[in-house]
């Protein structure tokens, strides 16, 4: 199903968007060494429910993963990145955490991740992951618009990891989104332009690159939800929701403040 909001819908996604984006914000500032991720999925659902939003999580049951998740984030640590399940985990100086969320308020989904270093030690290795993932996401949203194809962003996307000297898993990306977290269009993380569906104002799209340092093979962990790189590299993932408007994109899960 591809669904398209109207003039009244809009609004929703944005105030979805907001929540989701301020939730990462405030779980990044309380993420520091010596967090438990137990603590994170915690804090997660208070901030949920507080706002009478719906988590997209909990009861999230995919033909893919060992469900229901039971969960209201994905933390995703060092190796994994992917659909990471909280667990009784302690974060440690220079850790890498992607944090991956999606809420339902007011009947709209909105879904953002985040990749960000945990305390002081700062490798050079995890910053040009985190730094790749970022750039191909704005060069993904930069083409996006009415007229364009789903081609489109794969191949800005694309070209940015690839160029960055990363392989790209086209198992995982990202999504429409709408009344429901996951709908069609997939957007892989690479591709050829012109090609796919054709962006109309109205549609709503969660683009997310993701990449591992020296492979494009995932492996799943006994949880049967954490995908992680099959070498034991570290990898990082970045996304935004986005609207398609009558002349671009507006990203909808930017932070209130900062």
């Amino acid at each position: 199903m591809i669904e398209i909001l109207n003039s009244t819908e809009l609004p929703r996604a944005k105030e979805a968007g907001a929540l989701v984006a301020d939730i990462l914000q405030t779980m990044k500032s309380r993420s520091a060494v010596g967090t438990n991720l137990l603590d994170i999925d915690q804090w997660v659902k208070a901030m949920i429910v507080g706002a009478g939003a719906v988590s997209c999580y909990v009861d999230y049951e995919p033909s893919f993963g060992r469900g229901p998740f039971g969960h209201y984030i994905c933390t995703s640590v060092n190796d994994a990145v992917l659909h990471g399940l909280p667990h009784d985990y302690t974060l440690a100086d220079g850790d890498l955490l992607t944090l991956d969320l999606a809420v339902s308020q007011g009947g709209i989904a909105a879904d953002s991740a985040i990749t960000f270093i945990v305390g002081e030690s700062k490798a050079p290795e995890s910053v040009a992951l985190i730094s790749a993932t970022e750039r191909a996401l704005s060069a993904g949203i930069a083409v996006a618009g009415p007229g364009a194809r789903i081609g489109d962003i794969s191949h800005a996307i694309g070209t940015v990891l690839s160029e960055a000297g990363y392989e790209i898993n086209t198992e995982f990306g990202g999504h429409g989104i709408g009344s429901t977290m996951h709908q069609d269009p997939h957007i892989s993380n690479t591709g050829r332009p012109g090609r796919g569906y054709k962006l109309r104002p109205g549609l709503l799209l969660a683009l997310e690159p993701w990449v591992m340092v020296d492979t494009a093979v995932l492996v799943t962990d006994a949880d049967g939800w954490t995908l992680r790189s099959a070498t034991g590299c570290r990898t990082a993932h970045s996304e935004h929701t986005i609207a398609i408007t009558d002349d671009g994109a507006e990203i909808l899960t930017l932070p209130t403040t900062t």
